[in-house]
């Protein structure tokens, strides 16, 4: 095994000799056996144990097996406590999901603190076969079914060419002692049921199961490179993206049969589930203006383009006192100075109002219906709201209008255009200029 376990970390270049490994061991035999290995080829490694405090005894029994055991291999041992339970109820999620987010979060801190480049898991094929069969359950894309990755980011996954029986063979050959986790002989979680009800099942129907599953995975894996590939080009062809903005070009998806689950594959990591993105393709030739909303971000069918923004806060807001020299209100950072040089600015992100005409304090805040100015040049008002549409300006931009108020009248639409009754004359005697210096949206 060892020759094994070395030509998977040579041929998925998991790792080399020379970068320092942290090994997560539970006291189970995989990880264990890992240790070991690992131990055997000559890495510089440390230990990382979690004590998730959710099987009284038997959880400090594992804790000082894993300490005795990294004793023994003169191996740095780090291990936590966690108050998993409590951290679960805190924030509404399983005790999985919570020993999970501990784990991680305090796997990544070991990491800076102490320079180990890579995170090892004990996974094996088994492993693989399980989340394969449990992704399937839950209707999982393609990824999902292709197993769990042999790296991902720091994380490595050194045992996923070895069975449980390869593991547990091994260990024996080897004289290896371990700790059996109780909760794993019993079907109260869905892993279990899988391994002792489906799999066995499975491997009645193909005795060679774990080697046909192997060949597929590598076609899957095939598969898996030529979907995101040809994602990467067409996002390269059909997508721009400006801060947290994204825009998707209609013409994108002219004549493709499945654009929903190309469009899914473009924006689920905004939070968008397949059923928006059908949703999304069928909307798309209708009339603009359609929303679509996920947990963070919203998406809106313009004329010729998909918006992509993230939600627009509630932005309470914000008062200029006069003499103040800068305002900050949402994204927007507003440098405020007098002038006496009454250079008519044409940048839309900069005004030079008279100064006499300002009515102290001034308010930023968001337009909302109703709204009207005099745009710089007309004599007559005009409903903002009409202003925006001749402007051809989207829903999502008209999320983030701004205004700057003064004396309840409408001075300055930031981006667009100052209000007339506010411009510089030849009777002006001092301005202000108001810069917008940084524009996050």
């Amino acid at each position: 095994m060892q020759e094994q376990f070395l030509n998977h970390i040579k041929n998925h270049e998991l790792c080399t000799l020379q970068e320092p490994i942290l090994v997560t061991v539970s006291g189970g035999v995989d990880s264990v056996v890992m240790l070991h290995l690992f131990r055997e080829a000559g890495f510089t490694i440390g230990v990382a144990h979690c004590n998730f405090q959710l099987r009284g005894k038997e959880s400090d029994g594992d804790e000082e097996f894993v300490r005795q055991l990294c004793l023994g291999l003169n191996v740095p041992f780090f291990f936590n406590r966690f108050e998993t339970e409590a951290y679960a109820w805190e924030n509404g999620i399983s005790t999985q999901m919570a020993a999970r987010e501990l784990r991680y979060t305090w796997f990544d801190s070991l990491l800076e603190k102490h320079h180990y480049t890579r995170i090892a898991t004990g996974h094996h094929f088994d492993d693989t076969i399980e989340t394969i069969i449990l992704n399937l359950t839950r209707g999982s894309s393609v990824e999902g079914l292709s197993g769990i990755p042999v790296k991902n980011n720091k994380i490595i996954r050194p045992l996923l060419f070895a069975t449980r029986a390869d593991v547990e063979k091994y260990a024996v050959e080897k004289g290896i002692s371990w700790r059996t986790d109780q909760s794993n002989l019993t079907d109260d979680y869905q892993r279990n049921f899988i391994r002792h009800q489906v799999v066995p099942k499975l491997k009645e129907l193909n005795p060679s199961l774990e080697t046909t599953l192997h060949a597929g995975l590598e076609k899957l894996h095939g598969d898996v490179e030529l979907i995101h590939a040809f994602v990467h080009d067409w996002r390269q062809q059909f997508l721009t993206q400006s801060n947290e903005r994204i825009t998707l070009e209609k013409k994108g998806f002219d004549g493709l049969k499945q654009g929903a689950h190309l469009l899914w594959r473009v924006i689920r990591d905004a939070g968008f589930n397949f059923e928006q993105c059908v949703e999304v393709i069928h909307g798309l030739n209708g009339q603009p203006g359609k929303r679509f909303l996920s947990p963070t971000h919203q998406l809106i069918i313009d004329r010729s383009q998909l918006i992509i923004t993230p939600h627009v806060g509630h932005w309470n807001e914000v008062v200029i006192d006069q003499g103040q020299s800068s305002a900050v209100f949402a994204a927007m950072e507003i440098s405020i100075e007098r002038t006496y040089d009454f250079t008519v600015k044409t940048d839309s992100y900069e005004a030079v109002l008279d100064e006499a005409k300002l009515q102290f304090p001034l308010r930023l805040r968001r337009w909302k219906p109703g709204d009207f100015f005099f745009p710089l040049g007309m004599e007559h008002k005009r409903k903002l709201s009409d202003f925006l549409i001749d402007k051809k300006v989207s829903l999502a931009d008209k999320d983030t209008v701004t205004v700057l108020e003064s004396g309840g009248e409408i001075a300055w639409v930031i981006g667009y255009r100052i209000d007339n009754r506010f411009k510089i004359t030849d009777q002006t005697r001092s301005a202000l200029v108001f810069t917008v210096g940084s524009y996050f949206m």
